[in-house]
């Protein structure tokens, strides 16, 4: 796969790009300029020749491809019977905190964190209680203490683990979420583990599943994950909740009536099992290439914007920069990056408590499109 292979997207209805046409360098949406693998078009091509879209159920062999996924790759074991087939995972965690909340009730976050986290936690009139997490030196660190103290708040229910973790970059270890498990066990907190980024790891380092800590965790939590985010079919609507708990899950699956999306994309189907069972060359294909880009991104903001603090990847391809020493707001810089420039960033503040005077940069394009949009982002700020 040549991911150097330039993609005209201008036109098709692409939210990152038709959403303002003017912008020549939108690098904001999670949402890659790549093609997806060969084995996906391949397999929506048969899909449909057969001429027919009618209301769809995941078949067998989805599920078995789901399992021998996350066996194989992250060496946990999921069965049939604790899946929720859903369209996405933001439809999932809403409907997960329908179900194991009531208004008032706190809900927590490893702050900042995905934007749309608090557009769900505010639709359902629940608070967010957002543990902001420590930048030390490159890279963060959770505060557990302070984890801690809003855990044992009693109306607190939920947290929303964002693993790995998006915008910061982190992939937390396994002694990481033990201690998360460990206070929220303690604590009568349910987990939501939302990793649909777990495939996109950087090299040297190791992705691991809030499942891989056993039963006892996971009779209190559930895993959102889908094959969207990492093969860029976030359009098809396809991701799976997974709950060993059946009390839970019944009460989730209810929600997931309550809310209406419990029906299923035909095409998210066959795409999501042609990624599982013939995508894994290319996903490592694409985790060099991202890194790639982040290498020679980092390389160029400390040689020429050294005003500029990139913070570490390890996984996502989403550049989290800190610009604060520039005494602008991040919603400053960004519209006028946008308006001079014609390069469109995500300003972090979207993000929560902690994201105030941070960017994140999609380095999901080709390579040129980041070292040109950088060169932009330099410009721009000489100009201030």
């Amino acid at each position: 796969m040549t991911f150097d292979k330039e993609t005209r997207r201008k036109g098709t209805g692409s939210l990152k790009w038709d959403e303002n046409p003017d912008i020549e360098y939108p690098l904001w949406v999670a949402d890659m300029d790549f093609e997806v693998a060969p084995s996906i078009k391949e397999a929506l091509e048969q899909r449909v020749q057969h001429g027919i879209f009618g209301y769809a159920i995941p078949t067998n062999s989805f599920y078995e491809s789901v399992i021998r996924w996350h066996q194989r790759r992250h060496h946990v074991t999921y069965w049939r019977e604790w899946m929720i087939v859903v369209p996405g995972v933001v439809p999932a965690i809403s409907s997960i905190l329908r179900a194991l909340t009531i208004p008032g009730d706190g809900v927590l976050t490893l702050s900042p964190v995905y934007n749309c986290f608090f557009s769900s936690i505010r639709n359902l009139q629940c608070r967010a209680e957002e543990s902001v997490l420590r930048l030390v030196g490159d890279t963060y660190m959770i505060d557990f203490d302070d984890l801690e103290h809003r855990s044992e708040k009693e109306d607190t229910k939920v947290l929303l683990l964002c693993s790995p973790h998006n915008p910061s970059g982190r992939i937390w270890t396994k002694e990481e979420l033990q201690c998360i498990g460990d206070i929220c066990l303690k604590n009568n907190v349910f987990v939501v583990s939302d990793e649909i980024h777990c495939e996109l790891v950087m090299p040297g380092n190791e992705f691991m599943s809030y499942a891989s800590l056993g039963d006892t965790y996971m009779q209190e939590a559930c895993i959102c994950t889908s094959a969207s985010k990492s093969f860029n079919m976030a359009g098809l609507q396809n991701a799976q909740i997974i709950c060993p708990n059946e009390e839970y899950r019944k009460r989730i699956d209810r929600a997931v009536n309550i809310h209406e999306v419990c029906d299923v994309n035909p095409f998210g189907i066959v795409a999501t099992e042609a990624a599982y069972n013939k995508g894994e060359e290319w996903i490592e294909e694409l985790c060099q290439y991202i890194w790639r880009n982040y290498k020679d991104a980092r390389e160029y903001i400390e040689r020429e914007i050294p005003q500029l603090k990139v913070i570490k990847l390890e996984g996502t391809y989403l550049m989290w920069v800190d610009i604060r020493t520039l005494a602008v707001s991040d919603e400053a810089f960004c519209e006028g990056l946008r308006q001079k420039e014609s390069v469109w960033l995500a300003e972090g503040s979207h993000y929560g408590k902690g994201g105030e005077g941070f960017i994140r940069i999609n380095l999901a394009t080709q390579h040129e499109n980041v070292m040109i949009a950088l060169m932009k982002l330099k410009h721009y700020i000489e100009s201030l």
